[in-house]
Order: structure tokens, then C-alpha cells, then sequence
């Protein structure tokens, strides 16, 4: 891909916002990154998905991928040109609903089916348009919380630094699922599954950079739940909890983690957490599998939906959808601390993607 479709005329980076437009939101939103500062400066939006409230970036060919999060779940593609996105075909179905996360794995393309509870696997081509059918996965299994935990729920998916496993985090039955692609399908099948605390709700995981330990955010209890990862095996093993909002914290009682980042460089963790609208700052000094909770900043808005670091981790952006508008953050190079530099109107914003 020509550099000149990731890059604004002024040599910064660009970035894409997703959103939901059943809330106000313009779809996918393309701005310009200011090499120097990390501002972001609003040039484009494209709004022919419907609630395009998750999205990813393929690293080798740099194609964009959307998931419409709607009833009849499916997912579009779309390859950056200097004058915004064009669209690789028309939006291909994933056999499921309200898909809310979607990765790159091994060629194939996944998304997590939040309302459907189950996990599909696309093929791409070779200039990385999705094909289907589908294959899908259907998820097991519900929680102590009536409301929340009726039954399966799958909020991620991703695979992991290998390549040779693919985790799919389930919000109603309390559990990691590591799966792996079934050759005589084409889909996945279930490896193993590590089941985590009842009632608690995970949501998102993140790898540290080193690979062996992942750090799995909860929904319903403000938590973070630490795991060796094993990749030889295929294994996930709990070690221990933290918790996410710091005691006195404001709005603490009413707290919901939604995403969650490690530094590249391995010394932080990040945990957005909304109705208390702030992000928390974890050091990993003493080690990968302890992380202590420090400092807690407000989000710059309402609601953050996700959290992203920027390719050099120096910077944070929070997508902030009911205030609708992304805030980004320098961090401190000595204790990882954010602070907010700025921010840009972006409507019912819900995730933001480099690349």
C-alpha cells in the first residue's frame, strides 16, 4: 500500500474512529495525527456501515475492517486512499448478532457475536476482501446475573502473539475460551476453557508485550484478572485479582471496565472504566503477574467505551461515546500516569485504530 493512503498530506499518521450511528455517530471516522503532538484533526467520515462500533486493521495490507453491529450481524472492508475509504464490496454476513470485536488471524478474518454468543471466522482474499459463508462457533454456558448472564456472550476475540491460538472472552459465562482452527471446517474449535470468577463478566483481554501472561478485564465487578498464558499448551491459568477503581475514586460504585492496554514497552497497564470515567494506571515494576494499581485520571469526557495506546505508547486515547468525542493523553515516562492533551467532537465515538 502506497504510504500516501496512511499518511496526511503534513506527514502525520492517520487514524480511524469507529462509532454508532443508531446514536448520532458519522460511521468511520478518518483523522490526521499530528507526528509531533498526537492531535488529532478530523478530515474525513464514511457512513455506509451501520453501527461500525468496532474495527481493526490488518497489518500486512493495511485494509481496514468494520464490524456492523446490528441484528444481522456482518462486517465490511475497506482499503485507505488518500481521500478517505474505498470499499472492498458490499458488507459480508457473520452468521450472528451484534458483533462487537473483530481481529486478523492467520488469514482469516474473526469476529465476537455479543448478542448470538458464539465467535465466526471469514476467509480473505488476496487483496483481503472478506468471503463467506461464515464459519461459527456457538458459545455455552450463562452467569449468576439475571440481566446481564442469561447466557453466552462473546465480547472478544483475538489471537494470540503465536498466532497459533485464538482467545475468545466470554462476558455471560464468566470464561476464556482458547480455540484453534479446525482444518476439516474451516472454523474453530474449542481447545480449552478457563472458567473466571461467577458474576464477574469479563469483557477484554490484553497480552502483556513478553507474551506469557495475559490481563483479562471485567465487566460487572470492577476487576482485573491476571493469567499465565502458556502458548506451547494452549493454556490460561488465573494467578490472581486486582482491582480496577481505586478505593474513593469518583463514581466508583457505578464502575464498568471496558478496555484495557499494556505499554509496548511492558512497565503499564491501562483500564478505562465508565461510569467512573476514568482511566487507571497499573506499574508492572514488580513483575508482569503483579500489577499495582496508582493514579486515576479522568477520561476527558463521558463513557469510555475503548482505550488505545498510540504505536509509540507514548500517547493514550480514550473513545468517549455519550460525551461523544476522543480524548488523547500523554504519559509520563516515569510513572505512566495520562495526561489529557486534547480532544476532537467525534459522535458516539467507540474505538479508535492506528494504521
Amino acid at each position: 500500500m502506497d504510504d500516501a493512503d496512511r499518511t496526511d498530506r503534513g506527514g502525520g499518521h492517520r487514524c480511524r474512529i469507529g462509532s454508532f450511528t443508531s446514536g448520532g455517530g458519522r460511521g468511520i471516522t478518518t483523522a490526521a495525527v499530528d507526528p509531533a503532538t498526537g492531535a488529532l484533526t478530523v478530515l474525513t467520515a464514511c457512513d455506509t456501515v451501520e453501527d461500525p462500533s468496532y474495527l481493526a486493521v490488518a497489518p500486512d495490507t493495511g485494509v481496514l475492517y468494520a464490524v456492523s453491529e446490528t441484528e444481522q450481524g456482518a462486517v465490511c472492508a475497506f482499503r485507505p486512499t488518500a481521500g478517505g475509504l474505498a470499499a472492498l464490496g458490499p458488507a459480508v454476513p457473520v452468521g450472528g448478532s451484534g458483533p462487537t470485536h473483530l481481529s486478523v488471524a492467520a488469514g482469516r478474518l474473526l469476529t465476537a457475536n455479543y448478542t448470538s454468543g458464539s465467535v465466526s471466522r471469514l476467509p480473505l482474499g488476496a487483496d483481503g476482501r472478506p468471503g463467506g459463508p461464515a464459519s461459527v462457533l456457538v458459545h455455552e454456558g450463562s452467569g449468576p446475573d439475571a440481566d446481564r448472564q442469561e447466557r453466552p456472550h462473546a465480547h472478544q476475540v483475538l489471537p494470540d502473539p503465536t498466532g497459533r491460538w485464538v482467545l475468545s472472552v466470554d462476558l455471560g459465562s464468566d470464561s476464556v475460551r482458547v480455540c484453534a482452527p479446525d482444518p476439516a471446517t474451516g472454523g474453530l474449535r474449542v481447545h480449552s476453557e478457563t472458567p473466571l470468577r461467577a458474576g464477574t463478566g469479563p469483557r477484554h483481554l490484553a497480552f502483556h508485550p513478553d507474551g506469557t501472561v495475559v490481563y483479562v478485564l471485567h465487566e460487572l465487578e470492577p476487576q482485573l484478572t491476571v493469567c499465565r498464558w502458556e502458548a506451547a499448551a494452549g493454556r490460561l491459568e488465573p494467578v490472581g485479582e486486582v482491582p480496577v477503581a481505586p478505593e474513593g475514586a469518583p463514581g466508583a460504585a457505578r464502575a464498568y471496565p471496558s478496555a484495557v492496554v499494556a505499554s509496548p514497552d511492558g512497565r503499564f497497564l491501562w483500564a478505562a472504566v465508565r461510569g467512573a470515567d476514568i482511566l487507571v494506571t497499573f506499574s508492572l515494576a514488580e513483575g508482569a503477574e503483579q500489577p499495582r494499581p496508582g493514579a486515576a485520571v479522568d477520561c476527558g469526557g463521558s463513557w469510555p467505551r475503548d482505550l488505545v495506546a498510540d504505536p509509540s505508547g507514548r500517547r493514550l486515547y480514550a473513545a468517549n461515546e455519550r460525551s461523544g468525542d476522543v480524548t488523547w493523553f500523554e504519559v509520563d515516562p516515569l510513572t505512566g500516569v495520562p495526561r489529557r492533551a486534547g480532544s476532537v467532537a467525534v459522535p458516539a465515538a467507540t474505538c479508535v485504530v492506528f494504521g
